[in-house]
Parts: structure tokens; sequence; C-alpha cells
């Protein structure tokens, strides 16, 4: 987003000129008609108070400056004057690269973020397992299902892969087994001729020839399963697992030892069970159901020697940090097993996000506090588990020797770097001999000591070699994460020493589920989704839109950002792409044929009327009142978030008009009513058009042609920043405007690289902005390649930057 505050339109100034316009420099015209409201730098004035900076071009500017300066008789500057103070004002002190000369940006030492800091405990303390190479091909669980109540391994009879845990055995088995009646033993051995529908009976094998065994079959009366893999969290906060069955069970999330969920002797008629943990983004957690079908009540008298099963059901539900109650998806289960997570829950002050995203520039007691208390989660997590991360029983010979090399290990990796012989000497041997023979309290004083360092808390700090410094900024910048042992063993080896290297390494990464959540939220905060309130509507005028379509609604969003984003990654395909995601229920409320238990399948979806994210359902009913549109809040979105302009919120507060009110008018009749007065024309006039061109869609993303009985009118326009007028007549010709805009392109590429580096792009350079948006062009407008590019950028000192 080009920098800083709106262009002050009410740019006021007496206008006394002692010569014509058209005879005057800009520089002119500006001293002696607009210094005394704005200041002499456009720093503003008690009249103005706001500073002469923004986001609109030359052009732009003119255009306001001629139309409404000075606000009591704008025909007093005439359109040749208004362009010269215009090239005057953006030149001077307007402009990004005015703004830079007047307060040159800079990279600011920041620590580490709340979402870095969990995941920099995450991968210090995981660096001490082994985890498998991820492979995001296999999905589901894997399941063992046993003909016992148990797992007794010799009574194992299916092995294989579950993409969900949802089923209904009713009364049967699960290979379909049901039960079968029993003949009570005839009293007369006498073979009897087969019956004329029975098949006759076989003779005997004979004695050179095996029998041939028919495949085992589950008793359906008792059966058991195990189902474990691993669990990928698509974004951090707090899951609620639920377990629906009317059987035993027990349920491990992250914790190996610990069930989250213990029902395996139930008592009562429950049917569901809970339990909440706290997940970050981009991770696979461990996880394991048991599930056992007992023979409880069953009847095993003489009078009834085969009483009828009972039945059987069990489902592995989840419900995300902002979702509803589902069960949990194929794509979010994987068959392989990966290691614990240390997941630090303790609370930490927000961030600062006064500049659009995430920084660690504010330092306060209630994050020094939180910072410790941090430190002693972490601390105490190692030490319940010393023996398998340090690898040292309680009573070894050698368990001191094993500690200091766990210890020393542990601060390398917080400090991203081998230690130095005195930092060997101050953050272990000194913690060692201060503790005397109480190893434990030896190693919590080292990681306290480590955990609370400026060397871990601050990524910058410490003066790091080049290489460790280049792969620590690569690691922050696409995992929000530390280095692995892949890029560790690069730095080591003096790789990281040219773009080349660094790209190939940053390419490696992207493969990553750490950096898909990453690139993922960051498209939810471009579409203004991040903060999203829980999506309701007024149930008479839309029936059947509940918490469960919105949810689907977000899923089906998200999934179509992940196709294009890792299908062929061209940027346009967000905006252009006539296919979405829908699954059986959102069919049926959109009116698609499809099965109503339909699983998310990717299907052209009204393509003559639709386009990618402006025209998704889940856009158009956020961005929707409770029962009508809001061509507003559509065209603020378009104008904030894809074009990069900067719009001040109104003065005072905003009541929309009542529809009830003016029933014969059509929303964009009421909006154009209500934003009449000059004083809201400045920022109506460009919200309000592109709000207007996704008029034919209702406040639930449903196509309409008409409202009240009238035609919609879906005619919309832009004023460029290259000063022409772009006009467009729907969401169609409004995507294809968007997706062709190097306005969009840029504000895109400055967001994306603020978000991934959280730190100001000009910082890296004045021309960085416009040098990341052509390069994003000759590479096809491709989101990874330009990830890849921010990263090198960010990770690679400047003397390697060309």
């Amino acid at each position: 987003m080009r920098t800083a505050l709106p262009f002050a339109i009410g740019l006021v100034a007496l206008f006394m000129a002692t010569a014509p316009a058209t005879a005057q420099t800009g520089e002119q015209i500006y001293t002696q008609q607009c210094a005394r409201c704005h200041g002499a730098s456009g720093e503003g004035t008690k009249k103005a108070p706001s500073p002469l900076t923004g986001d609109r071009s030359v052009p732009q500017l003119a255009h306001v400056i001629d139309r409404t300066m000075p606000e009591d008789d704008p025909d007093k500057l005439d359109a040749a004057g208004s362009k010269k103070v215009a090239e005057f004002i953006f030149d001077k002190f307007y402009s990004p690269a005015a703004q830079a000369r007047i307060k040159p940006p800079r990279v600011e030492l920041s620590h580490l973020t709340i979402r870095q800091y969990r995941n920099a405990i995450a991968d210090v303390i995981g660096s001490f397992r082994f985890a498998p190479k991820f492979d995001d091909k296999q999905q589901g669980l894997r399941g063992e299902y046993f003909n016992s109540r148990g797992f007794d391994g010799n009574k194992r009879l299916i092995q294989r892969n579950d993409g969900e845990v949802n089923f209904d055995f009713k009364v049967g088995a699960p290979d379909g087994t049901q039960p079968v009646k029993v003949e009570p033993p005839k009293k007369d051995d006498k073979k009897e001729p087969p019956k004329k529908d029975e098949p006759a009976k076989k003779d005997p094998p004979k004695k050179d020839e095996p029998a041939k065994k028919d495949p085992p079959k589950f008793d359906p009366h008792q059966f058991s399963i195990r189902w474990e893999g691993s669990v990928v969290a698509p974004e951090t906060g707090l899951y609620d697992f639920v377990v629906r069955t009317d059987h035993a069970l027990r349920l491990w999330v992250n914790d190996n030892k610990k069930p989250l969920i213990d029902a395996w002797v139930k008592s009562g008629t429950d049917t569901e069970f809970r339990g909440s943990v706290f997940l970050l983004a981009g991770r696979p957690y461990p996880v394991k159901l048991e599930f056992s079908k007992a023979k409880q009540g069953v009847d095993d008298s003489k009078k009834n020697p085969n009483p009828p099963p009972k039945p059987a059901f069990i489902s592995l539900n989840w419900k995300r940090p902002r979702g509803t109650l589902e069960v949990i998806p194929a794509r979010h289960l994987i068959p392989v097993k990966f290691p614990e997570v240390a997941v630090v829950e303790s609370p930490f002050p927000p961030d600062d996000r006064s500049l659009g995203w995430e920084r660690g520039t504010s330092i306060s007691k209630e994050w020094e506090s939180a910072t410790t208390d941090g430190a002693i989660e972490a601390a105490s997590y190692v030490l319940a588990r010393l023996p398998e991360l340090a690898g040292a029983q309680e009573n070894a010979k050698d368990r001191d020797v094993k500690l200091k090399a766990f210890c020393l290990k542990f601060a390398e990796r917080a400090f991203r770097r081998p230690l130095a012989d005195d930092e060997k000497k101050l953050f272990i041997d000194r913690q060692f001999e201060g503790a005397g023979a109480d190893l434990d309290l030896a190693v919590k004083r080292v990681l306290l000591f480590v955990l609370k360092s400026p060397r871990f808390l601050y990524p910058d700090a410490g003066n790091l070699p080049e290489n460790y410094a280049v792969a620590g900024k690569l690691a922050l910048t696409l995992w929000d994460a530390f280095p692995d042992n892949e890029l560790l063993a690069a730095a080591a080896k003096g790789l990281l020493t040219s773009r080349a290297e660094v790209a190939k390494q940053a390419e490696r990464m992207l493969a990553d589920p750490r950096a898909k959540a990453k690139i993922r939220e960051f498209l939810f905060i471009w579409l203004k989704l991040d903060q999203s309130p829980e999506l309701a509507k007024d149930a008479k005028r839309f029936p059947g839109f509940d918490a469960n379509i919105a949810a689907d609604l977000r899923t089906s969003l998200e999934l179509f950002l992940d196709d294009v984003v890792w299908g062929d990654g061209d940027f346009r395909k967000l905006l252009l792409a006539d296919d979405l995601y829908l699954n059986g229920r959102l069919a049926k409320f959109y009116g698609v044929q499809m099965p109503a238990d339909a699983g998310f399948t990717k299907v052209k979806f009204e393509a003559d009327k639709r386009a990618g994210v402006v025209t998704h359902p889940y856009m158009l009913s956020v961005l929707a009142y409770h029962a009508e549109t809001s061509p507003i809040h559509r065209g603020v979105f378009v104008a904030r978030g894809l074009l990069g302009i900067t719009i001040r919120p109104p003065k005072d507060a905003f009541t929309p008009l009542a529809a009830d009110l003016h029933p014969k008018l059509t929303t964009r009749e009421r909006v154009l009513l209500q934003t009449k007065p000059a004083a809201c024309a400045g920022c109506h006039s460009v919200m309000n058009p592109l709000g207007f061109a996704l008029e034919n869609f209702d406040a639930v993303g449903r196509y309409r042609a008409k409202e009240n009985d009238k035609p919609i009118d879906s005619v919309g326009s832009y004023d460029t920043r290259a000063g022409a007028t772009a006009k467009f007549v729907g969401a169609k010709e409004l995507a294809k405007f968007l997706a062709s805009s190097p306005e969009v392109a840029g504000a895109f590429t400055e967001r994306m690289f603020h978000h991934m580096v959280k730190q100001p792009v000009m910082a890296f350079g004045i021309s960085k902005p416009d040098e990341l948006e052509k390069t994003f062009s000759e590479n096809g407008f491709n989101v990874r390649k330009l990830v890849v590019d921010i990263a090198v950028t960010a990770a690679t000192p400047p003397k390697n930057k060309n």
C-alpha cells in the first residue's frame, strides 16, 4: 500500500494570488494559496491538521483539487493550476519517495511476535525429536481393525487408511458382517439331501490338498479399532475435539501419554465427548483414537443363544477456532505419526498492528512478564520430558555429560548459531557450577537464561555471522519460525552467500505446511477476513442460511485460495476464476445439482456471472448487512483491500437508511441518496461505483436480476492513478479490470511483503516496491515466485541484493 494518510480533501486556502495561476509555478501557487492552512512542508496546521500524505497519484490529486478547492469557490483555480500545484505537492512531500526523504524508512529492531515466539519454542524443543518427512499427498489416518474388544495383534483382520473417521456400523461389523441366525443342532445325525435352493455340501478335501479357509469375519458383538496418524492445524488457536460414539473410546492429541478424552469405562448414556487443545498453524500433531465395542448386556442363556448385536457408531470431529463442529476432513489428516509439539499457551499482549501488519516493536511490562511466563512454561515442559529429549536416564553415570550437551544444543538452536567459547562458559558451565549436584536445577537455569536472553527474543541481536543471519531471516519470513536442520547445515557450510543459493532454500521451504499456513493467513488478511465477525443473516429472508452454511462458505473460499496458489499460482486467477468449491449442503442452498452428502468439489458455478474472490458467496455475505446488501462495504473492500487506497473512516457514526423507510427505492438509490452531501462525496465517489458493480448479488451472495421489481443497475467506474476512468458493468467486468490493474498488483506485493517480513518494504530501498511489482509481472504473476523473491530480498545482505 502506498504510504500513510489520505490526501487532505479539505485543502482550504485563501487563494490570494497576485498573478494568474497559469503564469505561476506549482510551488508559487502552493506558497501563496495553500501553505497558510497546510504548512510550508505540508505538515498541517490547526485549520487543516492532517499532513499532506497519501496514496493518490498526480492526476487524482489534480482532479480533487480542481473539483473541490477552495471550498467556498471551487472555480477559483482552473484545471491547469490544479495540475501544477498537484505536481508540486506530490513531488515535494506527498509521494512515497518524498515521504522517504522527509523520514527515511529503516529496518527496525524487533522482538519475536507472539506467533514467532510460540513457533520458536516449538522448533527449539522439536529439534530433539525425530520427525518424518511431511507428505501432504497422503491423507487420512491409519486404521487397524481387531476381531476382539481389545487390541490383540493376533486378531487384527484389517489394516487400511481411512480418509475420515465417520462410521455407522449399525448392528453389523467393519467388514459388513451381519448377525446370522443359528439353527439348533438336529437330533438325527443322518445326512440329509440338500434342499432345492441349497448348494450341495462339498466333500472333505483329499489328504494332499489343503483345506480352503474362508476369510476371517468380525464378530458383530465385539470388535475394536485403533486409528493413528497426525492432524494438521490450518490456523492457530483453540480446537475443540469431539468424538461421537455409543461405545468405549480414548483420544490422544499432541500427548502420547495422557488422553485428551477418556471414556474407556463408560457410564450413563452420553454419546458425545469433548476435549480442547491449543494448536499452532501449519504443524502436524500426533493423534490416536481407540474404539471398542464389547458384549455388554448380551444374553448368553440357553433361551437366546444368539442375541442380536447392539448398534455401534464412531466419528472424530473438531471445531476450528472460527468454525463449526464438523467431521475432521481427510485433507487435515495424515497417516504418519509425527512427534509431539511443545505449544506455549501463556498469554501475551497483542502485537502492534498499527501499520497493517504484526510487528514486534512494542515493549511493555506486560510483554516482559509474558516472556518470563513463557520461559517457565517451556522449561517445565522440557524438565518433564528430560529423559526423552536429552537421552539421559535418571541413574545414568554420564547423565551430567549428556545434560550439558543437551543444554549446549538447546542454546545454539535458540540463538540460531554456534556459541562462542565465552558464551558456553556464561550460558552452560556457570549454570551447572552454581547448581551443585542438582542437575535438573542446572538445566532449568540454562533454559530460563537462554529463553530470556535478547539473543533469543530479538532475531537481529547478537551480531550473527552472515550465513546464520540469512538462515534466521529466511525461516522467520517463510515460516514465522526458526531454521530447520537442513537450513542450519547450509549456513554452517557457507552456502548462503548468493541469491541463487538462498532462493534454492526458499523454494524447498515453501513445501512445508508452515509456509502454506502463513500464505493462507495472508490471503485472509488481504481479503479483510482475519477479524471477520460471526456471519448471521435474516432467517425470514434467507431461510436455511445458518452457522453450518457460513462455515462451509469459509471452507469453500479456503479451498479456492489453496487451489489457485498451489496450482499454477497465477494471482490473476484469484480475481478471474469462474469455479469454486461446493459441497452438498452449499449446492442445495445455491441451487446446484449435487448429491446431498457430496464432499467439497470444484464446480463451474454461474460462469457467465461470477469471477474469483469478488463474487465468492462468502465474501459477498461478509460484505453485506443482516438482510440487505451493502455497496459501501463492498466498495470499501475493493478500494482498500484490492486497489490499496487508504480511505478514512467517517467522522460520525454511519447508519444506513432503512429499507422499509424507502420501500420503492433500490439499495443503489438509497446509497446515492444518503451519500449525496458534499461532506460524503469525496470518499463515496470512489467507493460507491466500485460497490455498485456487485449489486447483482444479494446479502448471501446469490445472483439476482431485479430488486423491488426494478432491474439491477450494476454500472460502476474508477478513476485510475494514471488519470484514466475505467468503466464496467457488473462483477465480471469489474474483475477483469482489477486483474489487469497495476494498482492491484502493486498493493498485493507490498502487503505480501509486510506480512511476510514484518518490516516496511521501502526500508529495503525506495524503489523496492516497483522492483517487486516488476518481477511479479515478469514471473507471470506467480504468487509462489513472489514469496520466494520477498524472502530472498529480506534475508540477503545488501551487498548481495543485486
